[in-house]
Parts: C-alpha cells; sequence; structure tokens
C-alpha cells in the first residue's frame, strides 16, 4: 500500500527496506574565499500545508539575522523551480562555493511517492540567490534507488567537493553515499561515506569546528538526530557519539553556528505533526548534548519542509530583501503559547496550533486604523473585505460597513507587550482599559492585570 499524502518517509522505511529515505545539508567553516564578516542567514526550503494548499516543490528562500526568526522572500513563493526529472524539489540544500558563489542542491522529487527513482540531483549556480544560472541534473550512482537530500562541502584535503545522499545500497538500508566532483557536473563513482549497519538519514555536515567533522543523522535506530565525528573526511571514518534529541517524529537535521556568539542551534523537521520545526542549542558541538529553544525564541516559515540555513553577509541580506520583498502580511505569535498564532475559523478570533488549513487564516496586513490612523487595523489576507473588530468584547472578522462603529471597534492602539516588551499588546480604541488577549484561546478584549492576562495579551508580530 502506498503511504498517505504527506506520510513520512519513515513510516514508508517501515513498508519496505528498499526504498531510501531522505537528507539534509552541510554547513562548511573556514572555506571559501574572503568576503565581509557573515552576519545573517539564508534559509532554503520547500512548502507543504496540511490539505495541500500552501504546498509548492520549488526553491522558497527566507532571511534571518539571528538564524532564529525569519523572513520569507517572494511572499513566500518559490523563486526557481526545476524543469527537468519529477519537475518538482525536497530537500534543498544551499553552499558558498570556494570562488565566493553559490551552488544549489535538491532532491529531483515532486510530491511524496517515496518508490520514485532518481539517479539525479537538481543543481543550479548563483553568483547572489537573486539569479540561478546553469540549470542541469548532476548524476550519481547507477543504483535503483533514490538521491535524496543531496548536500555538498568543501574537502580541503582531496582539493574536491563532497556531495553526501542517502541512498540504498546492497546493505538492503539506507547508508550516507558520497560522490567527489570539481565543477557540479560530472561526479566520482559513489562510495559509501557512513553506514553503522541500521538505516541513517538526514545527515547535515559541520566541517572543521575545531579540527573536528560533525555529522548530524536521523537514526533509525534511536529515532531521534545523533551526531557521529571524525578527525577527518574519510569515508568510513564517523563514529556516533552524542545523545539523541527529538520531538515527536523529527527529521532533517540542520547544524547552525551563530555568527554573533559561541551557540550552536539544532534544528529538526517533524513528520508527526508535518512540518513543525523545533530547536534545541549548545555551547559546544564536542559535548554532544543538547537543551531544547523555548518556542517564543524561533518562527519558521509559513509552511516550511526540510530546510537548509546558511550564513551571508549583511550586504546580501540587503541584497535579496531588495530583490524579493519582505511578505506583505504578517503573523501573530501567542507568546504564552507559542505553537499558536492568530487566526480567524468561522469568522471567530482565535489563537490554533500551527500547522492548520487554510494556513492564509493566519496572515494579516496591518494596515492602519480605521478610527485613527496611528493606531493599527487587522485586514484578513483571505478576506480582505473583513477585519478583526470586537462585538460584546469578542474578537470576530466581521466585513466592514463603513460606520464609525466598526471602525472604531477594529482599531487598536500597539504598545509594548505587557509581558515583555521586545513583544507587543494590542490596546482597544474605543474602550482603552481592555487589550486584545486569548482566553480558552478565544480573542476578546478585556482589562488587564495578573501575570497570567500579561502574557494573554502579548504577541510576536512576525511572519
Amino acid at each position: 500500500m502506498p503511504p498517505a499524502p504527506h506520510a513520512s518517509r519513515r513510516t514508508f522505511l517501515g513498508l519496505t527496506a528498499t526504498v531510501p529515505l531522505a537528507f539534509s545539508g552541510a554547513l562548511t567553516l573556514g572555506a571559501g574565499t574572503a568576503r565581509a564578516a557573515d552576519s545573517a542567514y539564508v534559509m532554503g526550503c520547500f512548502t507543504e500545508s496540511p490539505s495541500g494548499n500552501g504546498t509548492d516543490y520549488g526553491l522558497h528562500l527566507a532571511v534571518s539575522t539571528d538564524a532564529l526568526n525569519w523572513t520569507p522572500l517572494n511572499q513566500n513563493n518559490p523563486v526557481v523551480t526545476p524543469t527537468e526529472g519529477a519537475g518538482g524539489l525536497r530537500d534543498p540544500f544551499i553552499l558558498r562555493k570556494q570562488d565566493g558563489t553559490f551552488v544549489v542542491l535538491a532532491t529531483d522529487l515532486k510530491g511524496t511517492d517515496w518508490s520514485y527513482v532518481s539517479q539525479y540531483v537538481h543543481v543550479w549556480n548563483s553568483a547572489d540567490l537573486r539569479t540561478f544560472t546553469g540549470y542541469h541534473r548532476l548524476k550519481l550512482h547507477d543504483m535503483n534507488t533514490h538521491s535524496w537530500a543531496p548536500e555538498a562541502y568543501w574537502d580541503a584535503g582531496r582539493g574536491q567537493y563532497g556531495i553526501i545522499y542517502s541512498a540504498v545500497n546492497d546493505s538492503g538500508h539506507n547508508v550516507i553515499m558520497v560522490n567527489y566532483t570539481t565543477d557540479f557536473v560530472t561526479a566520482s563513482a559513489p562510495q559509501v561515506f557512513f553506514d553503522p549497519g541500521y538505516d541513517v538519514i538526514d545527515g547535515d555536515l559541520a566541517v572543521g569546528v575545531n579540527g573536528v567533522n560533525y555529522l548530524y543523522f536521523k537514526s533509525s535506530s534511536a529515532q531521534a538526530l545523533v551526531g557521529a565525528r571524525s578527525t577527518s573526511l574519510t569515508p568510513g571514518s564517523f563514529t556516533a557519539f552524542s545523545t539523541g534529541v527529538a520531538h515527536g517524529g523529527t527529521e532533517a537535521p540542520i547544524l547552525v553556528k551563530s555568527q554573533a556568539s559561541g551557540t550552536w542551534w539544532l534544528w529538526g523537521d517533524t513528520y508527526t505533526p508535518n512540518g513543525v520545526f523545533y530547536a534545541w542549542q549548545s555551547s559546544s558541538l564536542s559535548a554532544g548534548t543538547w537543551t531544547a529553544v523555548d518556542q517564543r525564541t524561533y518562527t519558521q516559515p509559513v509552511n516550511s519542509k526540510h530546510a537548509t540555513i546558511q550564513p551571508i553577509t549583511t550586504a546580501e541580506y540587503t541584497n535579496l530583501l531588495a530583490k524579493w520583498g519582505a511578505p506583505a502580511w504578517n503573523r501573530l505569535k501567542s507568546y504564552n503559547y507559542p505553537a499558536r498564532y492568530v487566526r480567524h475559523s468561522d469568522y471567530v478570533g482565535r489563537i490554533d496550533e500551527y500547522p492548520f488549513d487554510p494556513y492564509q487564516d493566519s496572515q494579516w496586513k496591518l494596515v492602519p486604523g480605521l478610527a485613527d490612523s496611528a493606531g493599527v487595523s487587522f485586514q484578513s489576507v483571505n478576506y480582505p473585505t473583513r477585519y478583526l473588530r470586537h462585538s460584546d468584547y469578542q474578537l470576530r472578522l466581521d466585513v466592514g460597513d463603513g460606520t464609525s462603529t466598526f471602525a472604531q471597534d477594529a482599531t487598536f492602539y500597539r504598545t509594548a507587550g505587557l509581558a515583555d516588551a521586545s513583544w507587543s499588546s494590542f490596546r482597544s480604541y474605543n474602550y482603552p482599559t481592555r487589550y486584545i488577549r486569548h482566553s480558552n484561546y478565544v480573542l476578546r478584549i478585556d482589562p488587564v492585570s495578573t501575570a497570567t492576562e500579561q502574557q494573554d495579551a502579548t504577541f510576536r508580530v512576525g511572519y
């Protein structure tokens, strides 16, 4: 029986050991030409939503100044889409090459047909992630299996790039393979890079960290994200060492080094539910232990799946925003329920846990207040004639009727967050002692005094 739509590759693995699964991308430190200090980050991903209306198998980009909170580019639409093979991608990876330009690799697969066989991966070149050239597919092997979630790294000892990916070889289970290339047009014969004797998928490399190379992967044995390490990049030299981390069914690890501190982050993408990212942090990769990061701290792009994160410069960050633009909408995250976002459902304002569909229910245009342009009104993205307004102190999504009463009910003053001044709270225009807050997940305007009420009335305005 084929897997249901959006079923995990992990589920499919239980059905057959002959079909390979995917894995993620690498972080290379200390390589590349001299350039301005890295002080920003770019994410590449594809998108899936529960019902499919936010699903797109092209390359999506987002940018960040802290590697935790992300601004989707191009209105969260793809910036480039494959035209060969399956006509779609999963699991993109971005590498800055030795000459300072970028190469983008991705799995050749559109959708969730885990039985799809491809010996190729998608490849693009880019000088700046604003334009993409030289699109082609690169053949990696002749096996009757996939070439899933490729990533690349610079192997200084060989003077070549390594391309690692997961495939089912003659062992009958997923191993991480490697091919070598100088130009991403042709590649050497494949070798086994890492095989601990059980399925390993979704590998991500950090190269040259205090003389050690780290490989994080999804372990079918531990059912968690686990690290291996080696003082060389020689195939077969990595040994597992770390404590596994997971939050439900977790895959697609991404190692990210802060450009501002000694902090490392490990991101993971869940498949139960599908497409929720969690993050852990550590001050030392060598320790192999991770602490969960509070979800208040980070926000993934809506519908994002199996991502890659790489450092970029401030100039590159600015140029990407100039080229692709920030979203014309926002999402509002709850302070004390940070897995939940402000949305409308049956025209009632509430906070619900991401992901949900239609995901557009949580997208808002924060426009000048209808009763006072110094305030703000919340215009629905998918029902643009409707605004959040209070009625009997409860928030509803109603059609603007042009009356002064409606305008006043739909206008709020944005203030420093009552529970955290770096967040936001929203005071009613015509009931100035009341703020928007949630109660039993439903939005209303109430007087706020207790610490719990202050948390209920605090939100993060982001994307």
